[in-house]
């Protein structure tokens, strides 16, 4: 069953989900809601161009990726040893969200569209979205190649969409976020769908129960 949303800030159990994940249809893109959402494991999915409101999932099973455990593969350590690229955080949040946008805007079933962007955009300004850029070049001559996005919560990260213009660019960004949340005492990299670039680099699935005991901290 999908529920409706209406006007008021709320969600149904999240554990009501259907079998694809998806809970509730309606509602809108507010900060509070937005905020309530991924506090409960919840976040928008929706193709921008089929549907005129958000559409919100909450897979059973979440595929996740813990800092501690990110895998860099030898031709990854090699990448980053040559010094090619720098790293850096929260540097061209707009850059990024632009940039994953563009690569997929013309894809059929597209969702990162002018509503979602403005709506993260705000969040990012709120201190509640983080972005990962990766560079290419010095000085006047440096360009983004590469980066990511998400929400965070406390000690969890939910991520959104990444890209890259070089080759491992958005593998780069994943390491990096990854090696500054074990820092810092990061607890878990939510990557919401499972993909075989996402299951290299260590990602797997836990129950929904332990998900939330630990974006609980």
């Amino acid at each position: 069953m999908v529920y409706r949303l209406d006007n008021e800030l709320w969600f149904p159990d999240p554990r009501l989900a259907d079998e694809d994940g998806c809970l509730a249809v309606g509602g809108d893109l507010s900060i509070d809601r937005l905020l309530l959402a991924y506090q409960n494991g919840i976040f928008p999915w929706f193709s921008f161009r089929d549907n005129k409101e958000p559409v919100w999932y909450c897979p059973h099973q979440r595929f996740v990726i813990f800092p501690d455990e990110i895998h860099i593969s030898h031709s990854m350590r090699t990448l980053m040893n040559k010094g090619k690229y720098t790293l850096s955080l929260n540097q061209d949040f707009d850059g990024v969200i632009k940039n994953c946008s563009r690569l997929r805007y013309d894809e059929e079933g597209a969702w990162l569209g002018e509503d979602i962007i403005n709506a993260y955009t705000e969040l990012h300004r709120q201190g509640f979205v983080a972005s990962v850029e990766v560079w290419e070049g010095e000085g006047k001559e440096r360009k983004l190649v590469g980066g990511l996005y998400g929400v965070n919560i406390g000690t969890a990260f939910f991520g959104e969409s990444m890209f890259s213009l070089v080759p491992n660019g958005s593998k780069l960004a994943l390491i990096f976020l990854a090696k500054v949340m074990k820092e810092l005492g990061g607890s878990i990299i939510d990557c919401q769908q499972k993909t075989s670039h996402l299951e290299s680099m260590g990602g797997r699935y836990i129950s929904y129960d332990e998900y939330m005991k630990l974006i609980s901290v």
